[in-house]
């Protein structure tokens, strides 16, 4: 009896002992758990080291210190040793993460009033249940589409001859007669006629928007991302007479004079009336030009009173393609009828019509242009219907209204980028151009937020469908990929509209409803690029970037020039500059600037080369004519046959009095592709003056 109670006693000791123990989990977790890796069990349940000299197994845990949880939980591994434990917990959550749920959402839109949004392909599958008879149903939908697209598009080609002028010849926005700079050789002689010249011209619409992106000297301004019109009407309470200089856009100018509509055009005859001063600055028909207080040797005029029927269709067709792909989006259940279909609408329509490549070519010149980015572009949209998600985000959907809203939407959104995003201002990703265009990095640093919030956003779609850990891998490639481009020499990467579409295609491969909007931009944005531009290289040399950039040339350094400031009637007042010695023998002479034309150049060595004598001309209604206006002076080291940076501009007042010019080079921006094609505009109103009367 005595030994029961004993035995008894002592397991109501060891009960009360472990309920004491076991009061916390977590502590009771930390003694059964071995310190020592190679710690062996026995088989009473209590955890003592393999290799320690005591074979007691009854000695109390509790004369041992618990360890610390990061001690219990090192890795296995150890290779990953000397990464600290709160890092590896956190490395392991996020592994965890990007893995996804053990049951993957699989995303799909459920259309909204689905009886409404399934009407349509249940029409077109009763009426048709064959499918052999549906594609032969989309062949002939395109035809009509095509032949459509032929009939208005051919009407806008053609314009009604203007009486005693003949049919007007087809310019560009960007036309001028003036080259920039020192482009018209010595005197203007390269863009001559100065006068009793006229032409008739046709513009296309949306030139009201057409802007310089590379800063333009006009006297001591220097104009950039605005349209270059300087002069105007000089009354300004009305529009009679209105005088441009040479060098303005004779398209915008006509919208500023009220001849022709920017949104749809026109057509009328343009005229060399030769030198004109003071040019008046006005704002008109939303376009604000710019004033000159000097003359220029080129200036014109339009004449009044023509008329003439031209109209340029773009609004027109871009209607018909818009409704030909609604249709066809609505009634549409086949992902790849669906996606071909559009995606050759939006192509031909920008390259045709919305915003053509060469803007005044003739058609077969356009078309063979656009023909020959055709092909290659629809290899890369069946990459994208096929290998980048687009089959994967249509596939299966049957919200045809949201499909046609929300992607299609997004399509035209960013086909149209020409005028959809016109606002934004900026007009390229270059540290130039951000920080001399105003409000360029206010407005980057919108985008790259709202860019987060879609990244973000995107990220968490792909994470609960279990796909996040493979698609960043793939942008890990991308990022590496672009920082291999960023460190070749003498490379530098462009991002392009079409290099967008493909870094950010992969990551709207999802069925949501966001991804349908912004994959519908993004392949918008593909077509508009290649359309357009063409497969631009995304890595170019520096050389073919510069444009008519700063060349960072060293610039003459002027000595005070002498000012001869008594006019008689034998001899005008003048000025005289020299200039030092130049600091290196691959310099050649200098060229000099006088009111934006080149009136000097000279090569050293040549006799008389070291000076130049600018003498005003003070003649014309009265004596003193000439001193009431200001005169500007650029100057610029010449290298072989061309001209290395020039200065900024110089004043000789309207006191005799010479101003300094400011320090530095006249700032230019970089080179772009609307300004790489100047050059090709400028040839088109040469051979357009070949036409004129």
């Amino acid at each position: 009896m005595s030994n029961n109670t004993n035995t008894n006693t002592a397991n109501n000791r060891r009960s009360a002992s472990l309920s004491s123990t076991s009061s916390s989990p977590d502590l009771e977790h930390q003694q059964r758990r071995p310190l020592n890796p190679n710690s062996q069990t026995t088989g009473r349940g209590v955890d003592t080291p393999a290799d320690s000299d005591t074979s007691d197994n009854n000695t109390d845990n509790s004369q041992y210190p618990l360890a610390p949880r990061f001690v219990n939980h090192q890795t296995t591994d150890k290779r990953w040793k000397w990464v600290p434990y709160p890092a590896q917990k956190v490395i392991r959550t996020v592994v965890r993460w990007t893995r996804g749920p053990a049951t993957p959402r699989i995303w799909k839109i459920n259309p909204f009033f689905p009886a409404i949004q399934h009407a349509p392909t249940k029409l077109v599958a009763r009426i048709l249940p064959n499918r052999t008879h549906r594609m032969w149903l989309f062949f002939a939908y395109f035809a009509a589409w095509i032949l459509t697209f032929a009939l208005v598009f051919w009407r806008s080609q053609t314009a009604a001859a203007i009486e005693g002028w003949g049919e007007p010849a087809d310019i560009s926005c960007g036309v001028t007669y003036w080259s920039k700079n020192n482009g018209c050789g010595i005197d203007g002689v390269d863009c001559r006629p100065f006068t009793n010249s006229s032409f008739a011209f046709r513009c296309p619409a949306s030139c009201a928007s057409y802007r310089v992106l590379n800063p333009r000297a006009v006297g001591d301004q220097e104009i950039a991302y605005a349209p270059l019109i300087v002069g105007g009407p000089p009354d300004p309470k009305n529009e009679l007479d209105p005088i441009y200089r040479g060098d303005s856009f004779i398209c915008g100018a006509a919208i500023h004079a009220g001849l022709i509509s920017s949104s749809s055009g026109g057509c009328g005859v343009v005229s060399l009336i030769g030198e004109q001063k003071n040019y008046i600055a006005s704002a008109r028909h939303g376009i604000q030009s710019f004033a000159f207080d000097s003359y220029f040797p080129l200036s014109f005029t339009f004449l009044p009173g023509i008329t003439c029927e031209a109209k340029d269709s773009r609004w027109d067709l871009l209607a018909i393609s818009v409704v030909f792909t609604a249709v066809l989006g609505i009634f549409t259940a086949s992902s790849a009828a669906f996606f071909f279909g559009t995606f050759i609408i939006a192509f031909w329509q920008v390259g045709l019509a919305s915003d053509p490549p060469l803007s005044g070519a003739a058609f077969p010149s356009l078309f063979s242009n656009v023909l020959g980015k055709f092909l290659p572009a629809m290899f890369c949209a069946w990459v994208f219907y096929d290998k980048m998600g687009v089959r994967r985000t249509l596939r299966g959907l049957t919200a045809q209204f949201e499909k046609a809203i929300l992607w299609l939407g997004g399509l035209w959104v960013g086909a149209l980028t020409n005028y959809t995003f016109d606002f934004i201002p900026i007009s390229r990703l270059t540290g130039h151009d951000l920080a001399q265009q105003p409000g360029a990095k206010a407005a980057l640093s919108i985008i790259v937020i709202v860019l987060v919030v879609i990244v973000v956003g995107q990220i968490w779609a792909f994470q609960q469908e279990g796909r996040l850990l493979r698609y960043l891998k793939l942008y890990a490639l991308f990022i590496v990929a672009i920082l291999i481009s960023l460190a070749l020499p003498n490379l530098s990467l462009r991002i392009h509209h079409y290099i967008i579409a493909l870094l950010l295609l992969p990551g709207t491969s999802i069925q949501t409803r966001l991804s349908l909007l912004y994959q519908g931009i993004l392949v918008g944005f593909f077509a508009n690029g290649i359309a357009r531009w063409g497969f631009d290289p995304f890595l170019q040399t520096s050389g073919a970037l510069q444009g008519d950039a700063q060349l960072g040339s060293a610039l003459p350094e002027l000595l005070s020039p002498i000012i001869n400031t008594t006019a008689t009637a034998l001899a005008a007042a003048s000025i005289a500059f020299r200039w030092k010695t130049p600091p290196s023998l691959r310099y050649d002479g200098v060229s000099v600037l006088v009111n934006d034309v080149e009136r000097y150049r000279g090569f050293f060595g040549d006799k008389g080369a070291d000076e130049f004598v600018w003498t005003r001309d003070e003649g014309g209604e009265g004596e003193g004519e000439g001193l009431a206006i200001n005169e500007y002076f650029r100057f610029a080291y010449v290298q072989g046959t061309g001209v290395a940076d020039y200065t900024r501009a110089g004043i000789w007042n309207t006191e005799r009095k010479w101003v300094e010019m400011a320090p530095g080079p006249s700032r230019r921006g970089l080179g772009s592709e609307e300004e790489e094609r100047e050059e090709e505009e400028e040839e088109l109103v040469k051979r357009a003056l070949g036409k004129r009367g």
